[in-house]
């Protein structure tokens, strides 16, 4: 894929976007990143604050290391160079919710160095239109508390639950030019992230949040002047937050303007970015080494365990289900870009009993029309799915042995969503099995070809389309029941007798 296929079109002609995505994902973890308090989401503000996350006197951090592992453990998923010695840095700020007045991060010797992200701009072949975004680094940091305001225009609230909770920074190389790529590079992250277990994902609580970096350029001219966006919490707010603010960046440049280095706010509701603060560089922060944390030197057996412990990443599975169960490239691909897709996959193919290559491409059509398509209509995703792996096993396999019909199987899952029975139970008490009984299906078409006299000579008279009107009229008069493939066979035996 050529790297500059999204233009903007100013008044002096086309402009490139140039963007990098630094984001902030919370780690996977029961206690905070240098406290034993809980990290659990929702609590009452301020119950989860041990004496370290309020900076009482004499209170000494010691690394969590549960976060340490699952911050390497992300870093191996894409391929990053782990770093056996970093270090802690503390950056100088005012932080109104974080009592000690610094944030702890990693500057100078992160945990994680460089990476890479291989990403597809194309659902239907996920290997037709790929790029890759390279990784910069991921170090690990804490996180601030939470501002409250009421409607009293001088009185705010501080909930320091999340102060102290471990965050990973995971900071792109400056490589997306489109909001698309910006999108796919998202999404492609957080399936790495929920896969890994290092991160849940979940953008609208806040625990992964992006900070958007975006310039504009002439083709093939320097860098621009960037300017950062804060905390954006959804993929379409991102992808919509760089559109607006490079729209920006050129009327202000076509007019004769100047563009600061800022740090933005993306406001959803007017879809437009608004300044916050000037940007600061490194330096203004006074970073230097934690004198209170020792460097991290991690040996081999950590470093082994960690990697033994990662799970069979997206890409792996997509091509294992590809090459090695013959599944469609956009079926495995929808699949396995959310991990709790792929369980239950993995679980309904497991329940059938049979092996992953015979039962893998009629469950995997199954899964992406039918549930998907019950799910969308409902408002559910498949964590909550109505149906279980195991009775959409039984209601597969009573279509493979000729129980079921097509249609018979579409009426059967509907009641299995209403009602939660099993799809055997729902065929026995109400009589929706197929029927292969020929006399009977003799029987109605023999009805139908009386009723249609006309239309049997127009057929005998060359007009071979109107099969498909009598097949249609004959499982239309068995209500559904009959076997598709013994009606065409009857219906040609009568029709051309």
């Amino acid at each position: 894929m050529t790297e500059a296929t999204y233009v903007i079109e100013g008044a002096t002609g086309p402009w490139e976007v140039v963007i990098g995505l630094e984001v902030h994902a919370q780690v996977t973890s029961n206690a905070k990143l240098f406290s034993g308090a809980a990290t659990a989401f929702g609590a009452e503000p301020n119950t989860q604050v041990s004496l370290v996350d309020a900076a009482m006197p004499g209170m000494l951090p010691v690394p969590n290391k549960e976060c340490i592992r699952q911050a390497v453990r992300t870093g191996m998923a894409i391929g990053a160079k782990i770093n056996r010695w970093s270090q802690f840095d503390r950056k100088n700020y005012f932080y109104a919710d974080l009592p000690q007045g610094y944030q702890i991060s990693q500057l100078y010797h992160p945990l994680v160095g460089e990476g890479a992200i291989e990403i597809s701009l194309d659902d239907k072949d996920p290997e037709a239109a790929t790029k890759t975004i390279g990784i910069e680094r991921i170090h690990v940091e804490q996180d601030a508390g939470k501002l409250m305001h009421d409607q009293h225009p001088t009185r705010s609230y501080v909930d320091l639950n999340r102060s102290g909770v471990a965050l990973m920074e995971i900071v792109s190389k400056p490589d997306m030019r489109s909001p698309a790529e910006a999108g796919a590079y998202l999404r492609k992250l957080r399936a790495i992230l929920r896969y890994v277990g290092s991160c849940d994902g979940n953008m609208e609580q806040g625990s992964m949040r992006a900070d958007v970096n975006v310039s504009v350029r002439k083709a093939g001219a320097e860098f621009g002047t960037r300017t950062e966006t804060k905390n954006v919490n959804s993929v379409r707010f991102v992808m919509a937050a760089i559109e607006g603010e490079a729209r920006r960046q050129i009327d202000v440049l076509e007019a004769g303007g100047k563009i600061v280095q800022e740090t933005r706010l993306y406001d959803p509701d007017r879809n437009e970015t608004r300044s916050m603060r000037s940007k600061e560089d490194a330096h203004d922060y006074r970073y230097f080494p934690d004198p209170d944390l020792l460097p991290l030197e991690l040996d081999d057996a950590f470093l082994a365990e960690c990697e033994e412990s990662l799970p069979e990443l997206p890409d792996a599975k997509r091509h294992r289900y590809e090459q090695g169960l013959g599944i469609s490239a956009y079926s495995a691909g929808v699949i396995t870009a959310d991990v709790e897709t792929a369980r239950w996959f993995e679980a309904l193919l497991a329940a059938t009993g049979k092996p992953e290559t015979e039962v893998a491409k009629p469950a995997a059509n199954w899964l992406t029309s039918e549930l998907f398509g019950a799910l969308n209509r409902l408002g559910k995703d498949i964590s909550d799915s109505p149906v279980s792996p195991q009775q959409a096993a039984e209601l597969i396999a009573l279509v493979a042995d000729g129980t079921l019909s097509g249609t018979l199987s579409k009426q059967v899952f509907e009641i299995m969503l209403e009602t939660g029975e099993d799809a055997s139970q729902i065929v026995e008490e109400r009589g929706l099995k197929q029927t292969s009984d020929t006399g009977a299906i003799e029987a109605e078409i023999a009805k139908v070809m009386d009723a249609n006299a006309d239309k049997v000579a127009e057929y005998r008279g060359g007009k071979d389309k109107l099969f498909g009107f009598f097949v249609g009229q004959t499982m239309k008069a068995m209500a559904g029941k009959a076997n598709p493939a013994v009606v065409n066979e009857l219906l040609r035996k009568a029709l051309d007798g």
